[in-house]
């Protein structure tokens, strides 16, 4: 097999912003790219292990990522390194946007788990959402982040993620 382009796995760089500021930035190779949906896949990129109390990302996780240009959410599918699957993590964020080798997702601090098999579902920092200030500063984009935080739960405590992700 020859070594050009197209043999290559093309490589983007994540760019999670806050506040105006990169929160993180890491590479991700790009699986899929529809025009509206994006999906990659990244070890996990924390310094060590990051213990939230119900679910621990730690090296050797494996994160596959979709980012859509027209939802105000983020699905991270989470597996372990043996490829157990630890649940789906989301973040309420404004559109992605793909600017040549970088996917751009500014995140709007409201996020929600779902454990694998869909006991565990919850809402996760609503206090820093509503310290923000969006929804005095920008209440259209509020009310289409809590909207899609909404969304997201009542998938995952109703039919799950295999149909939104598939």
């Amino acid at each position: 097999m020859s070594a050009n382009s197209a043999d290559q796995a093309r490589v983007l760089d994540v760019v999670l912003v806050k506040g105006g500021r990169t929160k993180i930035r890491y590479e991700a190779e790009l699986l899929a790219d529809d025009g509206t949906r994006v999906a990659v896949r990244a070890p996990w990129s924390g310094a060590g292990v990051r213990d939230f109390g119900f679910v621990r990302f730690e090296p050797g996780d494996v994160f596959t990522e979709y980012y859509w240009r027209d939802r105000w959410y983020a699905v991270k599918e989470v597996r372990d390194a043996t490829g157990a699957l630890k649940g789906w993590y989301c973040d309420i964020t404004r559109p992605a946007t793909l600017s040549g080798a970088e996917l751009v997702v500014e995140d709007l601090d409201l996020d929600l788990w779902c454990s694998a098999d869909g006991s565990d579902v919850r809402r996760l920092d609503e206090d820093e959402f509503a310290e923000s200030g969006l929804p005095r500063t920008d209440p259209r984009a509020a009310a289409a982040a809590v909207s899609a935080l909404d969304a997201l739960e009542a998938l995952a405590r109703g039919e799950g993620f295999a149909g939104l992700l598939g």
